[in-house]
């Protein structure tokens, strides 16, 4: 199974022809699942072609070399796009609700996402793609941050400032995934669902007026 269901990335491309993005989309994914389990340095792009199902040839025309294959991969599956539409569509402003829909779905693109971050996590030479791919946590944290302004505004929040609870619960987050990614079940018995209510409770509890 795929690190991604790169089918559910490809309308925003619609200036291509179908073909080249089928061979981008496949490129990526193959890159992917090569590195993970490879390792970057242990996979070559004409391995990456083969497995892709196109030549090497494709893969130097669509995106040059390795690295930015693997650049573009990073800033195609992050995050901030699907997270810019749930801020804008599916917050209801009420901040029990908000806050559980937020966590889960990042926990849900975090895991989708599992194999890309521990390849750029794990290796030195990819402290390039690490240093642009901060784009998108920023992204989030910025959205965060106008939605407790907002929930403030409409007397929802407890007046507090706003970027200190967003980075705050981002980490909390972050700091969840992390855990989880390298084996949760080996230091507790929570759950991740677990964790997510209860760590939702404690902040609605801190932040909701009295």
């Amino acid at each position: 199974m795929t690190f991604y269901d790169f089918n559910n990335q490809i309308g925003g491309d619609a200036v291509e022809n179908q073909t080249a993005l089928d061979s981008k989309s496949k490129l990526m994914v193959a890159a992917i699942d090569l590195m993970a389990e490879k390792g970057y340095k242990g996979v070559s792009t004409k391995e990456i072609a083969s497995t892709a199902g196109v030549s090497e040839m494709t893969l130097f025309r669509n995106f040059g070399s390795k690295f930015n294959l693997l650049e573009k991969a990073v800033d195609r599956y992050h995050y901030s796009i699907e997270f810019t539409k749930i801020f804008g569509e599916q917050v209801t402003w009420d901040l029990r609700a908000d806050l559980l829909m937020i966590s889960r779905m990042y926990h849900e693109m975090m895991e989708r996402n599992r194999k890309l971050f521990l390849i750029v996590l794990k290796d030195d030479e990819l402290i390039g793609i690490r240093e642009k791919a901060q784009k998108h946590p920023r992204t989030l944290l910025e959205l965060l941050t106008n939605y407790f302004t907002e929930m403030q505004r409409r007397k929802r929040l407890i007046p507090t400032d706003a970027e200190t609870q967003a980075i705050t619960f981002m980490w909390m987050n972050y700091g969840a995934f992390m855990t989880q990614l390298f084996g949760a079940s080996k230091i507790t018995n929570v759950t991740l669902p677990r964790f997510i209510e209860s760590s939702i409770d404690l902040f609605v509890k801190a932040l909701s007026p009295s």
